[in-house]
């Protein structure tokens, strides 16, 4: 079934009258969840049933990566920065391949449990040691490291029943801006890029269900940034590593996609260079100019769609939870 291209966001614990008709628009095909929209499991399990009372087929998501990214607080086993386990790999590479696949299955059997089809996870840049917002959140500096710790997170995610979301292509580690503040210009030449490009092109091999490109300009590759670039997401992610999953953009309300000024034309942009669905989140006034647009719908993205294995959760969670407990 096809899905309009928008992801919104929510106010709050329950969805307003303005926010339950924003859904009914054939632009929106998917919601993503916030801290703000989270209280406890009970209510956030009565405001999935409330949105898929409206649409069934929509996208639910969150940002769960672990450490210092974690949306539902309480009744949701809090995971590890990614960066720990890259460290974990440094002294016990078995130890920390089991921990990775442990954290993908929680993450993931949890989300499921409670309707959320997908997490946007996990970070795929490289820790360079320098960005103000990846640091950790980052497995590792090495691209081999970040591409074996992250197949044995994904196949944790997949066995429960769970696609991938990989973040931020080509690469957000090596600059130092944060994107949700500025514009970042990495002036690096391709072939130091392609660095960055090794775990993002090991996974697509894998079997990556999306990825999310970042709100940065390689100015010596392309003179806009990598989200709003057919060069990026036509020539180099879909024709050069043969991807074929759900192109996500990031926020276009943060600051790094407002070299475009006005949302609309942010919207076309974006979706003209090649992502299939575009998050407008943060910013009430810009979703409200978007929703009522006539979009294409899009077919791929109930790719994304997740669908929690019973049996294996049954058997096998209780395992992995105590693996994720005892990390330290």
């Amino acid at each position: 079934m096809s899905l309009g291209p928008i992801m919104m966001d929510l106010v709050g614990y329950s969805l307003s009258e303005l926010e339950s008709q924003q859904i009914q628009e054939g632009s929106v095909g998917g919601i993503i969840l916030f801290k703000r929209n989270y209280k406890n499991k009970a209510q956030l399990v009565e405001l999935v049933r409330e949105i898929r009372s409206i649409k069934p087929n929509i996208l639910i998501s969150v940002d769960h990566e672990g450490g210092r990214v974690w949306r539902f607080e309480d009744d949701f086993t809090k995971l590890p920065a990614m960066g720990v386990i890259g460290r974990i790999y440094d002294e016990d590479v078995n130890k920390a391949y089991d921990l990775a696949y442990s954290c993908g299955f929680v993450m993931a059997s949890e989300l499921l449990e409670v309707g959320i089809d997908f997490s946007f996870a996990p970070v795929l840049d490289l820790d360079y040691g320098t960005s103000k917002v990846i640091g950790d959140r980052a497995f590792h500096s090495d691209p081999n490291v970040v591409s074996n710790l992250a197949k044995h997170f994904i196949k944790g995610m997949a066995d429960v029943g769970m696609k991938a979301v990989g973040k931020h292509y080509p690469g957000h580690g090596f600059v130092v801006p944060d994107s949700h503040h500025e514009l970042p210009v990495d002036s690096r030449e391709m072939s130091e890029i392609e660095f960055d490009l090794i775990a993002f092109k090991e996974l697509v091999d894998y079997g990556l269900g999306g990825i999310m490109p970042a709100h940065i300009i390689y100015e010596n590759c392309h003179s806009d940034p990598a989200g709003f670039s057919s060069f990026w997401l036509k020539d180099i992610l879909r024709k050069k590593l043969n991807f074929e999953g759900v192109i996500f953009s990031d926020d276009l309300s943060m600051a790094g996609a407002k070299f475009i000024p006005q949302i609309e034309a942010r919207v076309d942009a974006a979706l003209e260079a090649g992502c299939n669905m575009v998050l407008v989140c943060n910013n009430p006034k810009e979703l409200q100019k978007v929703v009522a647009r006539k979009y294409s719908f899009q077919e791929g993205l109930t790719l994304m769609k997740g669908n929690l294995d019973a049996k294996v959760f049954k058997m096998d969670y209780s395992k992995h939870i105590q693996q994720v407990k005892n990390y330290e």
